[in-house]
């Protein structure tokens, strides 16, 4: 006898949380399914929060190496404890999966584990850990399984000397030369969390700048920051073409913006090329659900071509940001509910946890000259800022752009 739920969620990251604990506050008996142990997806795992852990560890070892000294604090024999920081970051992620799983219980949702897989559109079969399954009703369901890390073909990551993001977070020794595949906005933090305990880091990028989806600007700026502050070559315009490892190092391939091959070597290669949908054995042609490159297309409602299932997050379209797939999970549980919620994506911003760091919402100033828009832009260089001065943060600027006409702000970075 399966049990029935008026709402079941697949997948218990930012956007699955927060839209079971949406339905369940709306009144509707609710289901969540997640296959891993824990609670709180890639996000509170293995990516947002554990990354920020690092950085923030990171960072303070850095300042007492580079700055305290100015500030007139003297440290004798400052040493680098890699486990005792890698142990700390793992105590930060248990303590936040352990809130997750309180808010749960607190709002009577269901935490079913198991891979969960669609029957048909009422029916949802969970297959567990010891190969067992069960079978259970659902009025609606939200599929908010996320996304996986990308790689590049004839590359192989062997989570050993080519590795992905995952086991940058567990590493317990400090690699002396990091080659950093890609520079997107996992590529600059971990590069920044590596870099400043006094790796070398390398980096390869396929387009002609840093965070090239973020107003230009910011990368220029970021770029030249880093540059200064560890031992950071960032190698523009280069694809890569292939990488070998042997059980001591790590061989990168690339062609360079003249079309010549250049090689690199190090220790360690980070594959940071970006994210997939994850949307693999979710059961989606048993309801005829077909997928764009892993991703599933949805109307305005988040609605996909199948009434009463829904998606969000990582494997819908948009940016791939915890936030934004929390916004969308309170939306789409406020549909169900019958309400009209909306979202406004421009309003939604996006951060790169460097330091300084990176921030913009709106648009960005070449979205603005693309679309025709007639704008202006203010810039204000933090060095101008006696605050700025005072905790020796003059790194960076504040960028406006706002209508030339009615002034209304169409983007901040």
């Amino acid at each position: 006898m399966s049990t029935t739920y008026d709402v079941t969620v697949i997948g218990s990251g930012p956007g699955g949380y927060v839209a079971a604990i949406r339905c369940a506050q709306l009144g509707m008996k609710t289901a969540i399914i997640e296959r891993y142990p824990t609670l709180g997806g890639t996000c509170l795992n293995v990516g947002c929060i554990p990354s920020k852990a690092l950085l923030d560890s990171s960072e303070h070892f850095h300042q007492a190496q580079h700055q305290f000294a100015e500030h007139g604090i003297n440290i004798k024999d400052l040493k680098l404890d890699m486990p005792q920081m890698v142990k700390r970051k793992g105590e930060v992620v248990d303590q936040t999966v352990a809130g997750v799983a309180f808010l749960m219980k607190k709002n009577k949702i269901d935490v079913l584990q198991g891979h969960g897989s669609f029957v048909d559109k009422n029916t949802i079969n969970i297959a567990k850990e010891d190969g067992s399954s069960e079978q259970i009703t659902t009025g609606k369901a939200i599929i908010a399984t996320g996304s996986k890390p990308s790689s590049l073909p004839n590359i192989e990551i062997d989570k050993k000397r080519i590795i992905t993001s995952t086991e940058a977070l567990e590493l317990k020794t400090l690699p002396k030369h990091m080659i950093i595949i890609g520079g997107g906005v996992i590529a600059l933090e971990m590069a920044s969390v590596f870099g400043r305990l006094g790796s070398k880091i390398t980096m390869l990028e396929y387009m002609d700048s840093l965070i090239p989806t973020m107003d230009r600007s910011l990368g220029k700026e970021l770029q030249k920051v880093m540059k200064k502050s560890f031992d950071f070559t960032a190698n523009l315009s280069h694809k890569v073409t292939g990488a070998k490892a042997t059980s001591r190092s790590v061989t990168v391939t690339a062609e360079n913006k003249k079309g010549e091959s250049v090689e690199f070597k190090g220790d360690i290669c980070l594959m940071a090329v970006g994210r997939r949908p994850y949307t693999d054995k979710l059961g989606l042609e048993n309801l005829s659900i077909e997928t764009d490159r892993g991703r599933i297309p949805v109307d305005e409602h988040m609605q996909t071509s199948v009434p009463g299932i829904y998606a969000l997050g990582d494997v819908v379209r948009g940016a791939m940001l915890a936030h934004k797939a929390s916004e969308e999970g309170m939306f789409v549980a406020e549909v169900i509910a019958g309400q009209k919620p909306h979202i406004n994506y421009n309003a939604i911003p996006g951060v790169v946890y460097t330091w300084p760091e990176v921030a913009g919402v709106g648009a960005t100033e070449e979205e603005l000259k693309a679309n025709g828009a007639p704008y202006k832009s203010g810039k204000f260089p933090f060095r101008a800022s006696g605050r700025a001065r005072a905790s020796m943060d003059t790194d960076g600027f504040v960028k406006i752009l706002a209508h030339k006409e009615t002034d209304e702000l169409l983007g901040m970075h």
